[in-house]
């Protein structure tokens, strides 16, 4: 699927969603204000119309009534779904906790969780994005969740069954299905989707909540007229269920056909059709399937990647397609049997390697290709443009060499996270003597040793990485960055802060590299940051375009490619080579950015890549800065643009 439409689809999706939860609301106006009109007729002896009809039960009740019951609906309503909103903040990891699961540890060494971890991490890096926060539930059978406002706050959940029973290419299907909801903005919307649905299911909690105490006062109440107020309260439980009715006609309304739609991106990520079929055929297989016991599994039951509850009416109400027709889907041949799933865990990880798929990889499939510049300018930057959030084979075996070349030293240390802090200072050391040695002092006197220390081993082999080889070792420390304390985060972006400012200048890449740490860290410890997409047009934001185009520009030393950049937005605007930009002329040139809705991007990501890739031969510093800014952009490059050969 095209990323930028599916982006622009998931943003319209959560305006029908809200255009639903509106019709939702108005329908239980209605009937809660049909439910008191009954009571109210009863306890006051007052007539009974003589034609039964909404209208006319509805005109029995005083205006005031009618009005403080509509408001009073609509507030309970709000205030649930904003309550819901709140515990939600978290963004994925919210979920994740309160579904029981367990944070891995980004440096744990059990055989499954380790084949688990490395598995997420290539697709991560392959997907262009940061390597997200893993959690193991432990329920026995298989499935699986993504979740997340972002991808910036996005958390991948699976079941202990899931580590059970999948070999690795299975594992790998039913991760790239989740990869492609993360990137497809589903995530969003299935947290959009608990909110506002949590406010419709709140009438029944209230409706319960009257029986309850009526329940425990029966005797005072029955000597005092509480029938009525019981006859309420049980209205409102029915009135309850038929919005917990509707509210799942919605979730499968909006889930099913994403089902499918993710299917088939995992196919197309892992060009193995058998990985996804074969984990659907087990869990047909196993005596759990993908059942959760979980309560809290209800709620996010759109969530999962299998269908994680038996419902009423399930054809009807089930938030995913039959699991016969989801292995059809991808294996047209199947005998219609599902595969029996024996419960032993040693018998699956007998064989299975924790290490990571680049040790299995050819000298051939470990080849990274650049693009070809014999094409035209134009071609080059439409490829990029087109790149942008795709899944692909390719760019996992990509992502894959370039995990399985960078030094075991530095993988465990992405991994850590303490030696995680050291090495990202590490990577922004400079390389002259004086700078480099203020920075260290600074270091030494504002970072615990343990930090400091991790600094003074790592430095050298920093030194002799590219950018590109920079920017994965930072998608890769994320989850262990996230492990932080508040204070601790908060003083490690201010070391950095101060370790980029060492040299009086604005360097580009450190300027990517920052703006990289605060969108994927900033959502975790401040909460997600919403943007809201106001710019349909590339006009709307031309300054700020120009802004970004010179900096890159500059780094090129190439007036020429400011022009080629400007081209393709198809707007007008003079170099901008007075000075270099200062951090935050380009932060404020960024926001803006950001606010382009989404089928306005792709102008602006083949305007970047015209500017950085210009020239005969871009190097990787080229199209990291490329890499860097596309993802600052919200739009998700792998780690090397693939060519068109």
């Amino acid at each position: 699927m095209n990323f930028y439409q599916a982006q622009d689809d998931a943003r319209r999706s959560t305006w029908r969603l809200i255009a639903l939860f509106v019709a939702a609301v108005l329908s239980l106006i209605v009937m809660t204000n049909l439910l008191v009109a009954v009571v109210y007729v009863w306890t006051g002896n007052h007539a009974m119309p003589t034609s039964i009809s909404t209208a006319a039960l509805l005109a029995q009740l005083p205006t005031e009534y009618w009005l403080t019951i509509s408001v009073g609906v609509v507030a309970i309503v709000a205030l649930a779904s904003l309550f819901k909103f709140a515990s939600l903040r978290g963004g994925g990891r919210s979920v994740a906790e309160a579904l029981g699961g367990r944070l891995i540890s980004p440096a744990d060494s059990d055989t499954g969780r380790r084949r688990l971890l490395n598995v997420v991490e290539e697709m991560a890096i392959a997907s262009g994005i940061a390597v997200p926060p893993v959690y193991v539930i432990d329920e026995p059978s298989i499935n699986a969740f993504a979740a997340g406002f972002s991808p910036d706050d996005a958390v991948i959940g699976v079941n202990q069954g899931t580590l059970d029973h999948l070999s690795r290419n299975e594992l790998q299907g039913v991760i790239g299905h989740e990869f492609s909801h993360i990137l497809n903005g589903d995530t969003r919307i299935n947290l959009n989707l608990i909110a506002t649905l949590h406010g419709i299911l709140f009438i029944g909690l209230v409706g319960w909540g009257i029986l309850r105490a009526m329940g425990r006062g029966r005797r005072s109440s029955s000597s005092s007229g509480g029938a009525p107020v019981m006859a309420l309260g049980f209205g409102l439980l029915i009135i309850g269920y038929a919005g917990s009715f509707f509210g799942n006609l919605i979730k499968a309304a909006v889930s099913r056909q994403r089902e499918y739609l993710a299917d088939a991106a995992a196919v197309q990520f892992t060009r193995n059709p058998d990985g996804i079929a074969s984990a659907l055929k087990k869990i047909g297989g196993l005596s759990f399937g993908s059942a959760m016991s979980s309560s809290a599994a209800a709620e996010a039951s759109h969530m999962f990647f299998g269908q994680c509850q038996a419902l009423f009416m399930n054809r009807l109400l089930s938030t995913h397609p039959p699991l016969e027709r989801r292995i059809r889907a991808v294996d047209p041949s199947w005998n219609g049997e599902f595969t029996p799933v024996e419960a032993d865990r040693a018998a699956m990880a007998a064989g299975q390697s924790s290490q990571s798929l680049g040790a299995q990889l050819s000298d051939h499939q470990r080849a990274v290709h650049l693009p070809d510049h014999g094409q035209a300018p134009e071609d080059v930057s439409d490829r990029v443009a087109q790149q942008v959030g795709q899944l692909h084979q390719q760019a996992l075996d990509h992502a894959v060499a370039i995990i399985s070349a960078t030094e075991s030293t530095l993988r465990e240390a992405a991994h850590d996270p303490w030696a995680a802090r050291g090495l990202i200072h590490a990577m922004l050391l400079d390389d002259r003597d004086d700078i480099r040695r203020t920075q260290l002092q600074h270091l030494a006197a504002n970072t615990e040793p343990v930090v400091f220390q991790q600094v003074g081993q790592l430095a050298d082999v920093a030194r002799t990485l590219d950018e590109g080889q920079k920017l994965v070792l930072v998608e890769m420390s994320m989850p262990a960055l996230k492990e932080l304390s508040h204070n601790q985060f908060r003083r490690f972006m201010e070391n950095a802060i101060t370790l980029i400012n060492a040299d009086a200048r604005v360097d580009l890449f450190e300027w990517v590299l920052h703006r990289l740490l605060v969108k994927e860290l900033h959502p975790h410890f401040e909460g997600p940051a919403r943007v809201r997409a106001r710019y349909a047009t590339i006009d709307k934001v031309a300054e700020p375009a120009r802004v970004l185009l010179s900096a890159l520009a500059r780094e090129q030393g190439d007036a020429a490619s400011f022009d080629a950049g400007m081209h393709a937005l198809g707007i007008q605007g003079a170099l901008d080579d007075q000075h270099d930009p200062n951090f935050a002329r380009l932060n404020d040139a960024l926001r803006e950015l950001r606010r382009l809705k989404p089928l306005a991007k792709p102008q602006l990501i083949k305007a970047c890549a015209a500017v950085a890739l210009a020239g005969d031969e871009p190097n990787a510093r080229a199209y990291a800065l490329l890499q860097g800014i596309s993802a600052a952009l919200d739009c998700p490059l792998p780690p090397f643009v693939v060519s068109a050969t």
